[in-house]
């Protein structure tokens, strides 16, 4: 008997897990990927000597790689050394004051008194309550494909519903705990990233937080993209077969199934498809109207989280005074995340990242240099991206940077790149050019994001940050396992 032939659309971690999954299962998986190099927005780029990854640069859960690993009988250490960072990153807050946040847990609870008296004790009991949305979340609910509700209906999730708090805001449960400005924007920051205001989001995604803070921030040995040669290695262990520079131009129906998909004019016979690139572009694009289960009034309904302008900057020279992970927090962080998500405007004064892998790995750069990724969150709703505008935040980034630091770096920039809102639009038709994927808003959590199984097609698939369980790299792997399960039920 013939194995069920899967195509898989983009190569991202979700494509790459989904297909791992699949192939692992007996079925017979392709993958195309439109641009010349697998990753998606995980890939890297090399350039006079430096080594920068493009997207993800934060290693969090790493619990769920290694359960992808030992799924397949591997372990991280089959691919990378994995390394925790102390301190896990520094803010740099309100009068240029740079406070390292450390990964030992009495060391961050004397930070926490520090600021606040006894806020050690009500660290605890929030991370306490962080950790059971952890387990509940990570190892339960993140797991459903979100199609029905009964699929939450065993007293384990029901109960746990009740106590992840998805009523109420990330803002007013922090407030519970901690009085501190500058504990405050600690803990709201995995927010500016998850794509609204503190107010608008479940306090739910206090899991980030136990995320950071307990589980740790680490880094892979060589850049993250060692993670998608880990991925690859993998896939291919598993007889997926991947096919780069081949753009999928159209998916091909039947009356309610999908026969074949249409790459570089040739046409691919499939018996399911799972859509692990852009979900807009994919539904959008690929499909014809009658086809689609989602209306362009819909797509424009979505919350989006943030897009961002990146820099990568290759120094010739060692920056004093910075670490791994840097967080410029020496702005206004309420009036940047409000002209993120309300406002729609770029930020007058931005919050910004500042990432130097070879704080940790020097492989990453020249002898004696340093690769810098710098990275401001922006709304998706802008309507231009000029590169006038590029350098002006380049710029006001670097001058905060030497303001910080005491030393002077723009004479020592040899190497120089930025990438922005038309350039996610370019290389991942990302829709509206965002970075990060649907905002984690009430409204758009587990049956209420884009379905991860077409209501139109009997067996068009999706995976990837615009479906269920939501942005980021452990979401997008879990995706793949989540959409790969879900096809072994139905297509055999």
């Amino acid at each position: 008997m013939s194995k069920k032939k899967i195509i898989v659309i983009g190569a991202g971690i979700a494509g790459l897990s989904a297909a791992s999954y699949l192939a692992k299962d007996g079925y017979e998986v392709t993958i195309f990927e439109k641009n010349s190099h697998i990753g998606g927005r995980a890939r890297k780029f090399e350039a006079e000597g430096f080594t920068f990854d493009m997207g993800p640069s934060w290693y969090w859960m790493p619990d769920v790689f290694e359960k992808f690993y030992n799924d397949f009988g591997k372990t991280c250490s089959d691919f990378y050394e994995l390394k925790r960072l102390d301190p896990s990153y520094k803010v740099v807050w309100k009068n240029n004051e740079g406070i390292d946040v450390p990964s030992n847990m009495a060391e961050l609870e004397a930070l926490f008194e520090r600021f606040e008296k006894g806020s050690a004790v009500k660290l605890q009991q929030f991370l306490k309550e962080a950790a059971y949305k952890y387990e509940v979340g990570i190892n339960d609910l993140v797991y459903k494909p979100s199609l029905s509700l009964l699929e939450f209906a065993d007293m384990r999730l029901l109960n746990g519903l009740m106590k992840m708090d998805v009523l109420t805001s990330m803002k007013k449960h922090i407030r519970q705990f901690v009085s501190h400005p500058f504990l405050i924007e600690l803990m709201e920051f995995p927010i500016l990233f998850l794509g609204a205001l503190a107010k608008n989001t479940p306090a739910l995604y206090s899991l980030m937080n136990y995320a950071d803070m307990s589980l740790g921030t680490w880094y892979p040995m060589g850049g993250m993209h060692k993670i998608i040669e880990a991925f690859e290695s993998i896939a291919l262990e598993n007889g997926v077969k991947i096919i780069c520079n081949s753009d999928v131009s159209e998916i091909n129906v039947s009356g309610s199934t999908v026969k074949s998909v249409t790459v570089n004019g040739k046409e691919y016979i499939a018996d399911a498809i799972v859509g692990a690139g852009d979900y807009h572009h994919i539904e959008q694009k690929l499909l014809k109207p009658e086809n689609r289960q989602y209306t362009k009034s819909y797509w424009e309904g979505r919350k989006l989280a943030p897009s961002c302008v990146l820099y990568y900057l290759g120094l010739n020279k060692k920056i004093k005074g910075l670490q791994h992970h840097n967080l410029f927090f020496d702005a206004d962080f309420e009036k940047h995340a409000e002209e993120i998500y309300t406002d729609i405007k770029w930020p007058s004064d931005p919050l910004f990242y500042a990432c130097i892998t070879t704080k940790t790995d020097i492989s990453q750069a020249p002898e004696g240099c340093e690769n810098l990724f710098l990275l401001v969150p922006i709304s998706t709703e802008l309507s231009e991206d000029r590169e006038a505008t590029r350098d002006h935040y380049l710029q006001t980034m670097i001058d905060r940077i030497e303001k910080h630091t005491g030393q002077n770096i723009t004479e020592n920039i040899v190497y120089k790149r930025s990438y922005s809102i038309s350039d996610f639009k370019s290389d991942y038709y990302s829709f509206k050019g965002n970075a990060y994927g649907l905002a984690n808003t009430l409204t758009q959590t587990a049956l209420l994001k884009p379905r991860i199984k077409s209501k139109k097609l009997t067996n068009l698939y999706y995976a990837g940050q615009l479906t269920v369980p939501g942005p980021g790299v452990p979401p997008s792997i879990i995706s793949g396992n989540v959409v790969a399960n879900l096809i072994k039920k139905e297509i055999f």
